[in-house]
């Protein structure tokens, strides 16, 4: 079975994500995975500078949370991502992490599949093509990566909604049973 890493990136308090990310967590574990869940709720994480220099370390200048969290991510074999949908788009917070885990191109990285879980409040089928397009540039610049799947669970708005959310619920667990 796989070392699954699971990021979800909502920095709200009693976040959909979060709630979405643990039912996906318990579905990879009775599936027989490893797996690590990380919040960025409370994580510093600044602003990738541009000066590539852990393209040649594989590390970042910065020291802040982002360096732990790419070490888990470069030690992962799976990866699934969660994040709300603001605008159409993934969270700030977890566009700012993929870009300070810049370090892992050039790296020995051991994922090869990565996932995908959005949710908001609007629940049209083209509501997470942006998200999952955003996720897909960056899946496309590890070429022993692939994205290997998206759920999107919409029309969950105020905090802790998805807890009443049987069906999102049920879909989330099995979603992260189905993670390879």
């Amino acid at each position: 079975m796989s070392k699954v890493l699971i990021i979800t990136t909502s920095l709200r308090a009693r976040s959909n994500s979060d709630i979405l990310a643990e039912r996906a967590a318990a579905g990879a574990k009775d599936a027989g995975h490893e797996v690590e869940l990380i919040s960025l709720k409370g994580k510093e994480i600044r602003y990738c500078v541009g000066c590539l220099a852990c393209q040649k370390t594989q590390r970042c200048v910065q020291k802040d949370d982002a360096v732990a969290i790419a070490e888990k991510v470069k030690e992962a074999e799976t990866l699934l991502f969660v994040t709300p949908i603001y605008y159409y788009e993934m969270s700030g917070q977890m566009k700012t992490l993929l870009d300070r885990l810049n370090p892992l191109y050039s790296s020995d990285y051991k994922f090869r599949r990565v996932y995908m879980l959005s949710t908001a409040a609007e629940d049209e089928t083209y509501t997470p093509e942006k998200v999952v397009n955003g996720l897909r540039g960056w899946v496309d610049c590890f070429e022993k990566a692939e994205l290997c799947g998206s759920l999107f669970c919409g029309g969950i708005n105020d905090p802790a909604e998805a807890a009443s959310h049987e069906a999102e619920l049920a879909e989330a667990y099995e979603f992260g049973k189905s993670l390879k």
